[in-house]
């Protein structure tokens, strides 16, 4: 059975509108221990800055937020495709901050989320998709379970929630 979901775009406006839920989103994540560029503690007004910023940066069309909803309103996932790099690369583009509620989880929104970006991607005309996670995570074997290829690994790359350093594992697919 397939969970009642619409995967949608936010608008610069959308984002402001739902600042809410989308930090809640980004605080149940990084509490969680998700490695997605913040440290513990992980304050609320944090999440609220962040996404502020990425409401300009899709109003400056340098990125596309996707976002999950479930059949009642609610917001449980997030992703980001990053456009705004050199122009010697307008085939490529980045993906980043991959979020899903912990209330979500388990329930194939991070792969219909994946599917709509890679979709997104192609629609924007790109065909070299590239990311990056911690080693040793979750997300490495889910993104090999979606088809991306491991280029391999940067020791002492950055630091857990916790303070703890990782590596990082450096992924990408071709759509």
């Amino acid at each position: 059975m397939t969970l009642p979901l619409r995967i949608f775009p936010l608008s610069c406006h959308d984002i402001l509108q739902r600042l809410p839920e989308l930090s809640d989103i980004l605080v149940d994540s990084v509490n969680g221990g998700a490695s997605v560029s913040f440290m513990l503690p992980f304050h609320p007004d944090k999440a609220v800055a962040f996404w502020q910023k990425i409401a300009h940066n899709v109003a400056a069309n340098e990125r596309v937020v996707l976002a999950a909803e479930l059949s009642d309103g609610t917001l449980v996932g997030t992703v980001q495709l990053i456009t705004d790099l050199p122009e010697n690369q307008p085939h490529r583009a980045e993906v980043a901050k991959l979020l899903v509620h912990s209330r979500g989880r388990r329930q194939g929104i991070a792969r219909r989320l994946m599917s709509a970006l890679e979709q997104e991607a192609v629609a924007q005309g790109k065909s070299v998709l590239v990311l990056d996670t911690a080693t040793g995570s979750g997300a490495e074997g889910f993104y090999q379970q979606c088809g991306w290829q491991k280029a391999g690994e940067i020791p002492r790359y950055a630091l857990m929630p916790d303070g703890e350093i990782t590596a990082t594992s450096v992924y990408y697919k071709f759509v």
